[in-house]
């Protein structure tokens, strides 16, 4: 199993929501270019970035620092965050980005999600944001009208090959992750499933294990060192 440290970028800077609430935010570091470096040192072997500007603004806003941030690793990075168009997945693949999450546009257009497989393959990755089992978009401020499992069974028919689950109730919180939801979605779909919400310690990254997810992201409790990133990259 893999683990995947988040750096989620607003205003520049590294922060973290609770529960995705932008009124509930904390500062973590100044540079995420540093942030990257530090987690790949300790044995992150993919980070994950999330452009939290770009999230509520409905496009890539933080396109140079995530150059900057693929300039100075050696591991893949994969980012989400106001990918609405071609030509944002092009510009953040461009910036040496591995993969691109698309999280609302998904929900809202299926032909896009198609046409982007089609040109890119496995390096489209979709963003499912659960508010009480529902899809959640636009920076997780409004739901859909489909459950996180059927839009997950829409994008595996399309031939999406990764989606990374959010669990917006857990996220942030280090309360420990929804287990059963994590459980559910790998059993309803074929293809790679990343949790993503309320590790608190690595108890919480063990404890998925049993239920197949191919990662895990951890936010944080990496900023708050309630997880040492050395020990969670060791669990299999």
């Amino acid at each position: 199993m893999r683990i995947y440290p988040a750096i989620d970028i607003k205003d520049g800077k590294c922060v973290r929501l609770l529960r995705g609430n932008f009124s509930d935010m904390t500062v973590y570091g100044d540079d995420p270019v540093e942030m990257a470096m530090k987690w790949e040192s300790l044995g992150g072997e993919y980070i994950h970035v999330v452009d939290l500007d770009g999230a509520v603004k409905g496009h890539g806003v933080n396109a140079d620092i995530i150059r900057k941030i693929c300039d100075s690793v050696n591991v893949p990075v994969q980012t989400g965050g106001g990918i609405r168009s071609m030509e944002d997945i092009e510009t953040k693949l461009g910036c040496g980005i591995e993969r691109v999450i698309i999280g609302t546009k998904a929900v809202a257009d299926a032909d896009f999600v198609k046409e982007a497989v089609s040109r890119y393959g496995d390096r489209i990755v979709i963003g499912i944001d659960a508010k009480d089992g529902m899809a959640a978009v636009e920076g997780w401020e409004k739901t859909s009208e489909y459950t996180a499992v059927e839009l997950a069974k829409r994008m595996a028919d399309i031939g999406v090959k990764t989606i990374v689950y959010t669990d917006i109730a857990t996220d942030g919180t280090l309360a420990g992750p929804n287990v059963e939801a994590m459980r559910e979605m790998v059993g309803a779909v074929g293809i790679d499933v990343i949790a993503s919400g309320g590790i608190g310690n690595i108890g919480h990254i063990r404890s998925l294990v049993p239920t197949g997810v191919e990662g895990v992201i951890v936010g944080r409790a990496l900023y708050t060192g309630a997880v040492d990133l050395a020990e969670a990259v060791k669990i299999k």
